[in-house]
């Protein structure tokens, strides 16, 4: 986990940590969907799987999702055991965004929605070794459990900030973008005594998108490096994936959660986080020392 996260957002107790029909239990075609916008998914018990499987039910004509993408999607879990539901964002009106990435989700979402098209409505079987691989009391789940999923593919979320350009206080450090534009290390800056003590957001690219909302779960990419010229500690570019995560008190740095509501979706934003607003006088692991400033630059990709 992610030195930024304390904890994992609700729905994503599901993801962190195809092709064809292989069930006991009957294949994805014996499985009803109602065609309701809050859909009802009927999977008879004993439903079980060796392989990921997937059945697109309604299918869409947007973009084509690849593996790495970020992507925006309403779902229902069903245990296949038992034929309950555990879990059912439509109810709660709040889609889910994940990256296509098995370092970020379960690799049967991976292997399950990469190649489908946003717009589809699509049932994925997942057995135990693409899921959680464990039991999870708090689901209901055993070990052994195959999950089948119902996704509504709602949107491909954006690789990275688009928008208006703004240029940084001189007594920021710059920020060096690489071959591909994508920011790759604060630079060394003749003057860091004015912001070194105060935390600040400095937007440099301003999307139009709605304001981010605390308790809201964010997609972004960022760089995390130690005040003004030290190490770099963190950075979702180099993975080549975004993150996702909930922007709540506890689980994030204080300087995330005072500073990135009111912001637009669509924006890349600068965080200057002072100790006191950051790891404290601890720090955080062998890189950020206790008393340490940090800097980020922050792609605000999507907020749900």
């Amino acid at each position: 986990m992610r030195r930024l996260l304390v904890a994992t957002v609700a729905a994503t107790s599901l993801v962190l940590a195809g092709c064809g029909s292989d069930s006991s239990g009957g294949g994805l075609g014996d499985i009803s969907v109602s065609k309701d916008s809050k859909p009802k998914v009927t999977v008879g018990k004993g439903f079980t799987a060796t392989k990921t499987t997937s059945k697109v039910v309604t299918p869409g004509s947007g973009l084509v999702l690849a593996a790495g993408d970020a992507v925006k999607v309403n779902y229902v879990a069903i245990n296949g055991r038992t034929g309950k539901e555990f879990d059912n964002s439509f109810t709660s009106d709040k889609p889910l965004t994940l990256t296509l990435s098995e370092k970020e989700v379960l690799p049967g979402f991976v292997k399950g929605l990469t190649g489908q098209k946003v717009g589809s409505r699509v049932l994925v079987a997942i057995p135990p070794k693409d899921g959680f691989g464990q039991a999870q009391p708090d689901l209901g789940m055993k070990k052994d459990d195959t999950m089948v999923f119902l996704f509504d593919v709602v949107s491909k979320v954006p690789t990275a900030a688009a928008g208006k350009p703004k240029a940084l206080p001189k007594d920021l450090p710059k920020l060096v973008l690489d071959d591909k534009s994508q920011p790759s290390k604060f630079e060394k800056t003749a003057k860091t005594a004015p912001t070194k003590d105060k935390p600040s957001a400095n937007v440099v690219i301003e999307g139009n998108g709605p304001v981010v909302k605390l308790g809201q779960t964010l997609s972004v990419h960022y760089l995390g490096q130690i005040y003004p010229t030290g190490k770099i500690f963190d950075s979702s570019w180099t993975r080549g994936a975004p993150s996702s995560f909930a922007l709540a008190e506890g689980q994030l740095i204080k300087c995330w959660t005072d500073l990135l509501p009111g912001l637009k979706v669509g924006s890349r934003v600068v965080l200057v986080c002072p100790a006191d607003v950051a790891y404290g006088k601890e720090g955080s692991g062998a890189d950020i020392k206790g008393g340490d400033t940090l800097i980020f630059s922050i792609d605000l990709l999507d907020a749900s």
